[in-house]
């Protein structure tokens, strides 16, 4: 079994930092830095993203275990786990699975619940992608806009495109097989899963993935949680008010 790649910033108690779908630990580098003047901040790639192994197989069951691989090869207990999106979904499944060795939890924009499947479009967009005739990172945005109309989630993606080498491009997440297991990715936390130790929610102002309607499904899995809005923010809500955010997981924390 592989280990996933992560960069190790820091000291102290252990911070597990998971981002989302198509995503990568990169992305959380700014905010790593900081939690790094007191924790002991591990940014992950999961499976099929950023630097860590691409596998046909792809499903929150082998992200949870690719997890806890990764506590063990590096000797972690009494972690805090932080997740975003996709990775929020990993880190509760995780914290119900093996709560003895979770400290604290904290949820990014994202609930237990069920997800109807939401990223054709960006998935048609990427597929639409052909390294040989687009061979520069300009031509790949030109593509990924006749189908994605945010600018900010174009720029998101453009971060997976790298010199694969001298002549060509690709992009680190795994795409095929991000294509052929999207369904996965709403997938709910399994039924009568409980964890209750400290758990913060956070949800943007801006964004619907966390509703009124998902607060009695989040207490019956997290009984000791609380969901707390970030201001000005959509789903990306560490990016779009980094302030709040961190002071927001430092306080519930301290």
């Amino acid at each position: 079994m592989e280990v996933l790649h992560s960069t190790i910033i820091g000291g102290g108690q252990p911070l597990l930092i998971l981002h989302g779908y198509f995503g990568m630990s990169d992305n959380w580098k700014s905010l790593g830095n900081q939690f790094a003047s007191t924790f002991e901040v591990h940014l992950i790639d999961q499976r099929n993203h950023g630097r860590s192994f691409h596998s046909d197989e792809f499903d929150y069951e082998l992200l949870v275990e690719d997890l806890h691989y990764y506590v063990e090869q590096h000797h972690l207990q009494n972690v805090i786990l932080l997740g975003h999106s996709m990775g929020g979904k990993v880190v509760m499944q995780f914290a119900v699975t093996y709560p003895d060795l979770v400290d604290k939890l904290i949820v990014a924009d994202i609930s237990p619940k069920y997800y109807k499947p939401h990223h054709e479009y960006i998935l048609a967009a990427l597929n639409s992608v052909n390294f040989t005739l687009h061979n520069t990172r300009k031509k790949v945005e030109e593509v990924l806009k006749m189908d994605i109309k945010e600018q900010g989630i174009i720029q998101f993606l453009l971060k997976n495109v790298y010199w694969e080498s001298k002549e060509k491009l690709a992009y680190r997440f795994n795409l095929q097989s991000l294509t052929e297991n999207n369904s996965e990715i709403g997938a709910a936390l399994p039924s009568f899963t409980h964890f209750d130790g400290e758990t913060l929610f956070l949800s943007g102002e801006n964004s619907n993935y966390i509703t009124k309607e998902d607060i009695p499904l989040i207490s019956a899995h997290f009984s000791n949680s609380q969901i707390v809005t970030v201001k000005n923010a959509g789903h990306w809500l560490h990016a779009e008010n980094s302030v709040q955010f961190y002071n927001e997981v430092v306080s519930f924390l301290s």
